[in-house]
């Protein structure tokens, strides 16, 4: 699949004509770079990505610049926003206590990848960011080394191996064995997995609104137009469900965040 290819199609193409439909695939996801500096390329992603950060500071600078007694809307809806994540994840995976220093990294995470979930369905956009495993994986990577950080500081070298493993002499001969499977799962499997859990719901559902999109267009003619329709209706049903996947993803990952520091700083694995 060469990397010139993208969302283009051939507008006269349709059903009941000589070309077969134009179904979507990984050049869904590629894209021309925008500009190249020597070997690096800066391409709509990265933009959206840029944006991303831009809308979540700006945000959040308006509504908080100049904080009042009495807030205003901008202020309003960024204190629930921020409440949101500080009581209903933070407190409570962490706890209010260890919990508090964590709140504005988690604030920032959660919001950052919404927005960039959200351009899915944001005119002109179109593309969730995330859909690309790199956004998922960098962010996951910075939880991850946050984790073994954390784990390491509050235990010590011995105390962090032991929380990171599982070490617990009750489990007699077995330890060895579950020692291991701790091992694969904590320090290889999870930030995979923290990573391609986001992804994957992100390129699936670009993928299938994607798809409906084209197959709306694909049967305007002829007979054609009445399952066009149906697969209209299709693509406002994805829209909509993309919406809720969109936050929910959000969600899961800065809960998993949570979870993985929390983890981190208790006295068992």
């Amino acid at each position: 699949m060469s990397a010139d290819q993208t969302l283009a199609f051939d507008p006269d193409c349709h059903l009941f004509t000589p070309c077969g439909f134009p179904a979507p695939g990984l050049h869904t996801f590629l894209y021309e770079p925008i500009a190249t500096v020597g070997s690096f390329e800066f391409t709509k992603p990265m933009l959206l990505a840029f944006l991303s950060s831009i809308v979540v500071i700006g945000f959040f600078w308006a509504a908080f610049a100049k904080p009042k007694l009495v807030p205003g809307k901008m202020q309003m809806i960024g204190e629930a926003g921020y409440d949101f994540v500080r009581r209903g994840i933070v407190y409570e995976i962490i706890g209010k206590k260890d919990g508090e220093k964590y709140v504005p990294l988690m604030v920032s995470l959660f919001f950052f990848v919404w927005i960039m979930n959200l351009w899915s369905i944001i005119p002109l956009a179109q593309f969730p960011v995330t859909s690309l495993i790199a956004f998922p994986a960098g962010l996951a990577l910075m939880v991850y080394v946050l984790w073994v950080g954390l784990t390491f500081k509050k235990h010590g070298f011995v105390g962090g191996w032991k929380n990171i493993l599982g070490y617990d002499k009750s489990l007699g001969a077995i330890l060895p064995l579950i020692m291991l499977l701790e091992f694969f799962s904590n320090l290889i499997i999870r930030p995979f997995t923290h990573a391609v859990r986001l992804f994957a719901n992100m390129f699936a559902g670009h993928l299938l609104i994607v798809m409906f999109s084209l197959a709306t267009w694909y049967l305007m003619n002829g007979l054609g137009f009445v399952y066009a329709g149906a697969s209209f209706v299709m693509v406002v049903v994805m829209t909509a469900f993309e919406l809720f996947i969109q936050a929910v993803q959000a969600y899961v990952f800065v809960l998993l965040a949570s979870s993985y520091i929390q983890g981190a700083l208790s006295e068992h694995h």
